[in-house]
């Protein structure tokens, strides 16, 4: 239900030294003959406004004001605006009275309303001024620091319904995923890997190995239904007390099959002020998909079967699957708020979902679906500005650039075969050309476009970092933005430009559209594919601005049941390095690079590998279980890793 994203234009390369058709209302012909510097008030005015209309907050309920300040909401095209979203309504046709409207060339031509008009008139002034042939003398002030989203009033708890083997742990996991990558606080409180890590506990103590046949989760079995309660219980007491202290959605990763299960926890949360339930019951009846779950886990080094053969393993969890199913009951109970998915996104049912966060949640879950597929990413080729030094612009590819564009349709073709891909790439020219000989479907985003510098665009780092003289009154340097945003690289915001966590917000269509999407290749820019490459590898903010997306490197992501693989296919073909590490005075280790314990965290947060003990999870509320030095993670690394570099795989073409 994504907004697929508009047609692509015409592939033909064009120069920026030539004059580029527009469609007769286009901004940027209007701002074509306007080519004189802005005057430094006139720009300061135009930033200054823009900026506030940012942080401005829609009044009205809580639905409204969260929508108002989403992703989906920054992306939609802009239309009419309702009054709940704190814009004037126009006046009525047919009305005497006149309503001033944004003059002819403007991004909201004939908008009626007070703030679409501000937006028309900054954002001329700053397309005027990043035109001229000369930029204006510098703005007083430096650029922001854009703060994070209060979500301190978000509190969901997410209780998972369904059978083992059909997917609950998988939806949960890319849940997390996602609402972590938009700086949700968001943990999953698995009730089997409590199970597991108590009897892992018990058993180093000397207390023998806990029998977790399919016996233990017999209905029929007193001692086994009073422990699987406890651990429920205790798994939901956690689970609050996190949401209490910091948490926005804590997920319950269990089967909750009854209806008295589910009685209990939405009785206990209940009895929580803030705290909404949502149900999410994973229904699945496709024996293909069952089988391979099922496969899955015998095979994926479950230590419910350590010492089984493969076959006695899926013998015994089959069993255990007869045990609830015994017992299962579907979602039906009146007024209460639930998701079901069936099949793991062939069809969806959804039920009072109430307030933005549910929705979004909703939303999210009718993207997914299960086919095999892989998301390539690759930079454009090198650029004429990249051989400058220069940030932003819209320029040519170099000649090395070219020949990068010239080889990737062979790359691509050995890795896809006859299968079907789409291209998608920016608006910006150097990846239009990039892909210009691939023999793919091609679309372009504007959403794609890279970070905006805004009064840093076409400047070099050394031009920005210097210090201007006391003289030069028309010197274009920045030092204090530079330093600013060395201090906190993902949340800074340039002058009238964007920050990393403006690009995460417009990014959000294009995640959406993923999820729907099979076998896709993003030909984008630096920080636009370190914002995607952070969604599928699961990395925090703090390290995603310093990820390396190096030139003429084809990157694979292959998301997989509990993860995304990723190999690397470096070309031969020489061009500048772009990378500018994180600086040494916020290393972990003093030297640029991650210290072994922090490269594990990475490694274990990307990989594959299911976490049968929630060894990696990182609130501090789960339940405690004895530490021995048998339950240390233990993984050598044979290398320091860059910081925010991470490849499991690294394949090079010869």
């Amino acid at each position: 239900m994504s907004m697929p994203p508009p047609s692509g234009p015409s592939k033909k390369a064009r120069s920026p030294s030539i004059v580029r058709t527009q469609a007769p209302n286009s901004l940027m012909s209007d701002l074509s003959e306007l080519r004189k510097p802005v005057e430094p008030g006139v720009l300061a005015d135009a930033i200054s406004k823009l900026d506030t209309l940012r942080m401005t907050k829609t009044p009205g309920a809580s639905v409204a004001a969260s929508a108002a300040t989403s992703p989906a909401a920054s992306a939609s095209a802009s239309g009419a605006s309702s009054p709940k979203g704190g814009v004037e309504r126009a006046n009525p046709l047919g009305s005497d009275v006149k309503t001033p409207t944004s003059v002819p060339g403007t991004p909201h031509f004939g908008a009626q309303t007070e703030m679409l008009r501000t937006l028309d008139e900054s954002t001329k002034v700053i397309r005027q001024n990043s035109k001229a042939p000369n930029r204006a003398p510098s703005v007083s002030g430096i650029g922001a620091v854009v703060e994070k989203p209060d979500y301190s009033e978000a509190k969901i708890v997410v209780a998972m319904v369904g059978l083992p083997a059909r997917g609950k742990s998988y939806l949960s996991n890319r849940l997390m995923r996602y609402l972590r990558w938009l700086e949700y606080n968001v943990e999953v409180f698995n009730v089997g890997q409590l199970r597991r890590s108590k009897a892992r506990a018990a058993q180093q103590e000397g207390k023998g190995k806990a029998d977790h046949s399919a016996q233990f989760f017999s209905h029929s079995d007193q001692k086994s239904n009073l422990a699987r309660e406890k651990l429920a219980e205790e798994s939901l007491e956690a689970l609050i007390d996190w949401l209490k202290k910091e948490g926005n959605v804590g997920i319950m990763d269990a089967t909750n099959s009854t209806f008295d299960r589910r009685e209990k926890i939405r009785h206990r949360v209940a009895q929580e002020s803030g705290l909404q339930l949502l149900y999410l019951e994973s229904f699945c009846n496709d024996p293909a998909v069952i089988a391979a779950n099922v496969a899955l886990k015998a095979s994926s080094g479950d230590p419910d079967y350590a010492g089984m053969s493969r076959e006695e393993a899926e013998a015994d969890f089959r069993k255990r699957i007869a045990q609830y199913e015994a017992v299962y009951q579907t979602i039906t109970e009146p007024g209460i708020s639930f998701c079901r998915i069936l099949n793991v996104g062939q069809q969806v049912t959804m039920n009072r979902i109430e307030g933005y966060l549910q929705s979004r949640i909703a939303f999210y879950l009718m993207n997914l679906h299960l086919k095999p597929r892989s998301i390539y990413l690759s930079r454009h080729g090198e650029s004429m500005y990249n051989v400058e030094g220069k940030i932003g612009g819209d320029s040519d590819l170099s000649p090395r650039g070219w020949e990068y564009a010239k080889a990737l349709p062979e790359l691509v073709k050995k890795n896809i075969g006859d299968t079907p891909l789409e291209v998608w790439t920016s608006t910006l020219q150097r990846t239009i050309q990039t892909g210009s000989m691939l023999p793919f479907e091609k679309k372009t985003w504007k959403s794609l476009d890279e970070l905006d510098a805004g009064v840093c665009d076409g400047m070099t780092y050394e031009e920005i970092e210097a210090s201007a003289p006391a003289w030069d009154l028309n010197s274009q340097k920045y030092p204090e933005d530079y330093e600013a945003r060395d201090d906190d690289k993902f949340n800074y915001r340039y002058r009238g430009g964007e920050s990393y966590r403006d690009v995460v917000v417009r990014l959000e269509p294009v995640i959406m559209e993923l999820e729907r999407q099979e076998n896709i290749l993003i030909i984008g820019h630096q920080a636009i594919l370190r914002c995607l490459y952070a969604y599928f590898l699961s990395l925090p903010q703090e390290e995603l601005p310093y990820i390396k997306i190096p030139l003429h490197t084809l990157i694979k992501i292959t998301p997989m049941a509990y993860g995304c693989h990723e190999e690397r296919y470096h070309l031969p073909i020489a061009a500048v390095d772009t990378h500018r590490p994180k600086p040494n005075k916020h290393s972990k280790t003093g030297s640029g690079q991650l210290d072994a314990n922090a490269a594990e965290e990475v490694l274990n947060r990307s990989g594959v590998k299911r976490d049968y003990f929630g060894d990696t999870a990182h609130h501090s509320d789960k339940p405690k279980v004895p530490e021995t030095p048998g339950t240390q993670v233990q993984q050598a690394l044979e290398k320091a890793v860059d910081a925010g570099d991470v490849a499991p795989k690294v394949a090079q073409v010869p």
